[in-house]
């Protein structure tokens, strides 16, 4: 009862801010905007349009004040849209999204955020561009016959959420009242609608105890509806008296919104207008998105009755909206489904090892198509599934899930199984962290929290926007997070991505890594390289990272060419640290387990999907600054047409689980993507286990106190445990895991043999708390163990702007006996942008090049000079430390 008196007097309390806020949104000079019958509305512009149509709450109350006027919206709004930069992928413009395809007679644009953070350097720049936007949109006959009424928005504010970790939004909100006063100016010089929704957001960000939005700058459900309401009577003044049954108008008007995106946004792209639609994009998906595109129609004429205040029938019927056309398939092999008791006798495993079946399609119907798993602290494994795969099937609701499953009594297999979401759209990849799991929800990143203890989701938040979805198989996959909390996640090729964060857009074109930080909100590029798909990502207990690109099979040192690019470039072409045996693989593994054989810990484990269907070992070892990995006997092989291996994590008890996707027809190029062939209704799960030594006792995590937490850190050497011990204190209070880590550290015996790895573990828990700890920094830099330096070196990397002269503490480690920290540091001062950073970089050349070096350095300079000096090579300035050396070279040579 206080919980919902305390929110009544909050909602009270808003409610009196919004009327102040919308009082002063519709001063009297407020510009109003006139509509007609049948009028076809687009919006138009960045996150805060795109985010509309997850809500609805604008278009209802539009629907709601005009119910006769039969008004068609359509949103095309999409994440860091600005008003020069609109990158989509390959010949986008040919599915009938373009503004003369829709034929408006208004649009609403939403610009102005992104391009705010250019400044007051950018401002004349922005208001050059904005208007001749204004002179484009207004003078295009998009309809055939007359010009469109043009409405500009303002951003809203940047909301302060009162949290350490992001921004307080001071900064952003000077610059966006420097635009929005700009687009005020720009448009009343043009004569056209202006609405300002920074002003009156900003007013109610200062007196509301109920967030409105998620990160600061994207709204959340309340935020959108609080907008909706300045929008609306901005436009049109106060309320008519009397108006449709907004829930329900609200239910109708998202229903048509999710049909239209899955038209506007549709998977697979490249398959249905671009580089790929011929030969069978062009046979399929026409009848399609016809089809599709008539249930729209047909939602649309919903929205009226009922905005009317009529009734229409529960259930939609789509049944004249059109046929699919028949697809025949081109397989001309014989198709043959195991079962899992005939499956298992067709793997090939090295003497000792044993394979068995943990869960399948059989006692499991829900585990269709999985595609990406892992663990959680509890010991359960979380699975992600796509029986959808390829894509949404017009009038066929889509339902992905995120399966629970767990081994209650130690046999090995599975006996339980929890739905905990459902209703999902091709979720190719996941991971659990931070409370919750998040999810590839093409083309967003979700977040899916359990509130109540049921082990079901009962909140999803849409975290990020903006990664394209031009291939499914493509799209954002590969989840793993790092031992400083950021979570990594990739994309291949065909993809032009755009992400808004808290501190500007982020793009990438044609394949990459990205680095979300959950925290703080910061979201980069970790990579950008020309992988075709890459879909293999592990981090070594030092945290380096290996890479594996699936479709080309070729497996990458990351750290060399993981330093910072500006968009559009990309890093240049890099050598394997392996010699590629079969392609293409999907997911890759360091053997960390004490169940499996001592040889074999530190191998290298890749699947294999096609062609060799299993799982390849290799055997690691240092090479220079970098890796080099040598094949050995696989792990594990097998006969069956079927056996897709996708991924692969071992265990709390140390055996080896392998994801099998199991479809008898793969290859989205060779084969139809609506072939019939293509498998939606298996799915299997494998285990792994050597039975000459004991499996691994698994390690209390979930709930345990602090020390005991930090405990295992010492004493469990498995990497997946300290990965999932790493998980569990991320979810603890700042203050007393950095108590706890503090008296631990402490505590450390000095001669173990692991205690720098020890001190480095201790210096990742601050980075995953988002604490800067300088002193524990500068220790291990200074560590006696390379692999400990290299990994400090990284963490400086990502805390360049909260330290102390970074680029000095650099130039030390550029100066390190070992090539691996020298290649940290240059990788390091690829993120700055100072003539220092490049005379700093230039002090590794007095020392031995290998490949990697060599690599890492010209991928630096590349970014610096284009930085400092446009893309002319800068002439260098000798350091002190240069001058010495070279005057001793000349004294050596004389001798």
């Amino acid at each position: 009862m206080f919980r919902f008196l305390l929110r009544s007097t909050c909602l009270l309390l808003c409610t009196g801010l919004l009327t102040l806020a919308l009082n002063r949104a519709t001063a009297a000079d407020a510009p109003q905007l006139k509509l007609a019958k049948g009028n076809k509305i687009v919006l138009i512009g960045n996150t805060l349009a795109e985010r509309q149509q997850h809500f609805g709450h604008f278009e209802t109350l539009l629907h709601s004040r005009f119910p006769e006027l039969n008004l068609v919206v359509r949103n095309l709004g999409w994440s860091a849209d600005e008003l020069t930069l609109r990158p989509r992928s390959k010949d986008f413009n040919d599915h009938g999204h373009k503004l003369t395809d829709h034929k408006p007679d208004v649009i609403l644009a939403f610009f102005g955020f992104n391009e705010s953070f250019g400044g007051e350097k950018g401002l004349e720049k922005f208001k050059g561009d904005l208007q001749n936007f204004i002179q484009e949109t207004t003078t295009t006959k998009y309809n055939g016959l007359s010009a469109p009424q043009l409405v500009l928005f303002s951003p809203i504010a940047h909301e302060n959420l009162g949290k350490r970790e992001l921004p307080d939004g001071a900064a952003s909100n000077r610059n966006l009242a420097m635009y929005t006063a700009a687009m005020k100016d720009v448009a009343a010089k043009a004569g056209v609608v202006f609405v300002d929704l920074f002003d009156p957001t900003q007013e109610l960000m200062g007196n509301s105890k109920i967030k409105l939005t998620i990160n600061g700058i994207h709204v959340n459900e309340y935020g959108d509806e609080q907008v909706a309401k300045i929008m609306d009577k901005s436009l049109f003044g106060d309320r008519p008296a009397k108006e449709a049954d907004l829930a329900k108008l609200r239910a109708e008007v998202n229903e048509k919104a999710l049909q239209f995106w899955y038209d506007h946004r549709a998977v697979n792209g490249f398959y249905i207008y671009g580089g790929r639609k011929a030969p069978f994009g062009v046979v399929n998906f026409p009848a399609e998105f016809a089809k599709l595109r008539k249930m729209i129609a047909k939602r649309d004429e919903r929205i009226w009755a009922v905005a009317q205040g009529k009734s229409v029938p529960e259930k939609i019927d789509d049944s004249e909206t059109g046929e699919f056309t028949k697809i025949e398939t081109n397989f001309k092999g014989v198709i043959n489904i195991s079962p899992p008791e005939e499956s298992i006798k067709k793997f090939t495993v090295p003497e000792g090892y044993e394979v068995n079946l943990f869960a399948s399609e059989v006692e499991f119907p829900e585990l269709e198509n999985p595609v990406q798993f892992t663990f959680d602290n509890k010991g359960r494994l979380w699975v992600a599934t796509m029986s959808s795969y390829p894509q949404y099937l017009p009038g066929t609701p889509v339902n992905d899930k995120i399966l629970i499953l767990e081994d209650t009594d130690g046999d090995g297999k599975a006996d339980k199984k929890i739905i905990f979401a459902d209703k999902l759209h091709i979720p190719t990849g996941l991971e659990v962290a931070d409370g919750g799991v998040y999810v590839a929800q093409q083309p967003n990143l979700m977040f899916l929290k359990d509130t109540n203890g049921d082990d079901v989701a009962d909140e999803r938040t849409i975290v990020l926007h903006g990664f394209d979805s031009a291939d499914s198989h493509h799209s954002i996959s590969d989840f793993t997070i790092d031992q400083g909390g950021a979570l990594y996640f990739s994309e291949g090729t065909f993809h032009h991505s755009q992400v808004e964060s808290p501190y500007g857009p982020v793009r990438v074109k044609d394949a990459g890594y990205f680095r979300f930080e959950p925290r703080t909100n910061r979201l980069s590029v970790f990579i950008s390289y020309g992988f075709a798909n890459p879909w293999g990502h592990y981090i070594d207990r030092w945290g380096q990272n290996l890479i594996a690109d699936a479709s080309g099979g070729a497996n990458y040192f990351g750290a060399a060419f993981s330093g910072d690019v500006d968009y559009p470039n990309k890093h240049a072409s890099m050598k394997q640290f392996l010699t590629k045996q079969w392609r293409p693989t999907a997911g890759c593994e360091l053997v960390s387990s004490r169940n499996f054989p001592d040889e074999a810990q530190g191998n290298y484990l890749l699947n294999n999907c096609i062609g060799f269907q299993g799982t390849l070992q290799y055997k690691m070892k240092d090479e220079g600054a970098g890796f080099h990995a040598d094949p050995v006997e696989p792990l594990l092989q097998s006969s069956e047409q079927a056996f897709r291996p996708v991924d692969l994590e071992f265990a709390p008890d140390g055996s080896l689980y392998i994801c099998d996707w199991f479809n008898p027809l793969v290859g989205h190029m060779q084969h139809n993507l609506r072939d019939p062939n293509r498998d939606h209704a298996h799915g299997r799960i494998w285990r792994v286990r050597y039975t000459k030594k004991p499996l691994v006792k698994p390690a209390k995590i979930a709930g345990e106190p602090i020390p005991q937490l930090l405990s295992l850190l010492n004493t469990e050497p498995e990497e997946r445990t300290r990965y999932r011990v790493r998980t569990e204190l991320a979810t603890r209070d700042t203050k007393d895991v950095l108590a706890e880590t503090e008296k631990w550290l402490a505590a450390l015996d000095k001669k173990d043999a692991d205690y720098e790895h020890q001190v480095l573990e201790a210096l990742w828990i601050h980075q995953r708390q988002d604490v800067v700890n300088e002193k524990l920094l500068k220790q291990v830099l200074r560590s006696p163990d390379f692999r400990a330096r290299a990994g400090a070196t990284r963490v400086l990397c990502y805390w360049k702007d909260r330290v102390a002269d970074p680029i000095a503490l650099l130039q030390v480690q550029v100066n390190d006996e070992h090539p691996r920290v020298r290649l940290e540091a240059v990788r390091a001062l690829s993120f700055f942008n100072s003539q220092q950073a490049i005379d700093t970089a230039v002090e590794s050349l007095i020392y031995e090049q290998d490949d990697y070096l060599k690599y890492t350095f010209n991928e630096t300079m590349k970014t610096l000079e284009r930085r400092v000096k446009g893309s002319t090579a800068l002439p260098h300035v000798p350091t002190e430390r240069e001058k010495k050396n070279a005057e001793s070279d000349k004294k050596g040579k004389k001798k």
